[in-house]
């Protein structure tokens, strides 16, 4: 074994996390660092979502890497701009645009002779001894099959495809779909459309929160006192809450999900005074069960008298506006699709071989697994961040990264000592681990019985279904017995 070798890695992303593995290596002292964006900026979903009313839902100073706090966050929870701003300062520090291929897809990887052969859309070859795939869950926009879109003659887009040329003031102005995006849309647009109607076929439990603004003194504070900032960052009050709601995704029967359903359900029937609509806003399945949102501002924005909140799907979309499945013609110039994404891409559409030619669409036939959610079998010297089932039920997807980089360091230390030339999961160990995946996930608050994109084909959530401080606990160490080492 070479143990000289200096090894190429290339990283397939330029948002939050392939920002990290850019930044973890180059500390590392790796020189051989290449990182794919296929768009022009880093920034990944903060540089894809700019539409009005655009908030992280998690508190702001938990929304930093842990080395590199931010003393200059305007809000409790910061606006998309202020997200975006964050991450390309960080880019810039790290001087990470001397390694970023800007507008250069990856349109396939294949493992021959224990390397892997990178072909991108402008036609390059690259050749990596690993590839860290950062490409990130949300990120392929998920478009409605309406009868007669096409047919509109107003302006319609995605909500991550914001056309920011359309006038929104004094606008006649739809908004389709009830996540988090769609009721920061209808907060942010309620004083300024004409009329607004929010088609919720599911409605949503709001969290309320009050999203305070950093006063220049506090700021100031932060700029100056190193360990004021890192107390804010790491906040015992704030992560005790957090590992309090891990807890209740976990156990829908615990004391910790009924305090959180209270507080929801107190929420609606204080905050909404007409009866009728409370009802259209009042959700028929339990908290939680989709990703909570938080707002201080949507019931307040949804009792405008020139907002209307609809129960019924969009039926058709024809010329001038909508017409809902009772033959009921409304009348639109801006129809917005807050209709969220393919959560259930990650990698593709890249052709991505591994050993023994088996392709990821084979591996992944059932439903997108990995080991641990960063090694999938056959494909040696490939890890994932947030990749199939991980953590992302209101948690800082930043930790959670930083800690799933941990494990991926260790694992590629193997190869790097020069004693092994390739490590994956094996196939027993991930048929292990999501079997019982699987059964937790089934007892979660998420599996208790409503339609989210955490579900997968099967009907299946997705996602981590144990605690976030087991999730740390198995991010210490990999179990090199679940690991194939050549």
């Amino acid at each position: 074994m070479n143990k000289n070798k200096q090894y190429r890695y290339v990283i397939i992303g330029a948002g939050m996390a392939g920002i990290l593995a850019a930044i973890k290596l180059l500390d590392a002292g790796k020189k051989n660092v290449r990182v794919y964006e296929k768009a022009d900026r880093i920034g990944g979903t903060w540089r894809e979502n700019t539409y009005p009313g655009l908030t992280c839902d998690v508190p702001s100073h938990s929304y930093t890497y842990s080395f590199e706090p931010n003393p200059n966050w305007s809000r409790y929870l910061p606006p998309g701009s202020e997200v975006q701003a964050y991450f390309e300062s960080v880019a810039a520090k790290y001087h990470l645009e001397d390694i970023i291929s800007f507008n250069e897809e990856i349109n396939s990887c294949q493992f021959i002779d224990n390397q892997w052969q990178i072909v991108t859309s402008l036609g390059h070859t690259d050749y990596a001894d690993f590839v860290i795939a950062a490409t990130g869950v949300l990120h392929h926009p998920r478009i409605p099959n309406i009868k007669g879109m096409d047919s509109f003659k107003g302006h319609i887009f995605h909500s991550a495809r914001w056309d920011h040329s359309v006038k929104l003031d004094g606008q006649r102005i739809a908004v389709v779909g009830t996540g988090s995006t769609g009721v920061q849309i209808v907060t942010a647009l309620a004083d300024r459309a004409a009329s607004l109607c929010h088609y919720q076929r599911t409605p949503q439990w709001i969290m309320p929160v009050i999203n305070g603004e950093f006063s220049e003194a506090e700021k100031e504070l932060f700029r100056t006192d190193a360990a004021a900032l890192k107390r804010i960052q790491n906040d015992p009050e704030l992560e005790a809450n957090i590992e309090r709601f891990s807890v209740a995704i976990t156990e829908p029967d615990s004391a910790a999900m009924h305090e959180i359903e209270n507080i929801v359900a107190q929420n609606l029937e204080l905050s909404v005074s007409d009866p009728i609509l409370r009802e259209r806003l009042r959700p028929n399945y339990r908290a939680a069960c989709k990703r909570l949102i938080y707002s201080e501002g949507f019931y307040s924005a949804v009792q405008k008298p020139n907002v209307e909140i609809l129960i019924e799907g969009a039926d058709t979309i024809e010329e001038y506006g909508i017409r809902s499945p009772d033959g009921t013609l409304r009348e639109f110039d801006i129809i917005v699709l807050a209709t969220g994404f393919e959560a259930d891409r990650f990698m593709r559409p890249m052709a991505i071989t591994g050993e023994n030619g088996i392709t990821l669409e084979q591996a992944w036939a059932d439903r997108p697994t990995a080991y641990m959610s960063v090694s999938i079998p056959e494909f040696p010297n490939l890890f994932m961040l947030n990749g199939p089932n991980g953590p992302v039920g209101n948690f800082s997807l930043i930790e959670i990264a930083e800690q799933q980089w941990h494990y991926i360091s260790q694992l590629m230390a193997l190869v790097e000592s020069g004693d092994y030339s390739k490590v994956s999961a094996k196939q027993s160990a991930l048929n292990d681990f999501d079997a019982a995946r699987v059964i937790a996930a089934k007892k979660s608050i998420f599996g208790s019985g409503c339609q989210s994109w955490y579900l997968d084909a099967q009907g299946v959530p997705a996602t981590w279904p144990w605690t976030r401080a087991q999730f740390k606990e198995a991010m210490q160490r990999p179990d090199i017995s679940a690991y194939n080492l050549s």
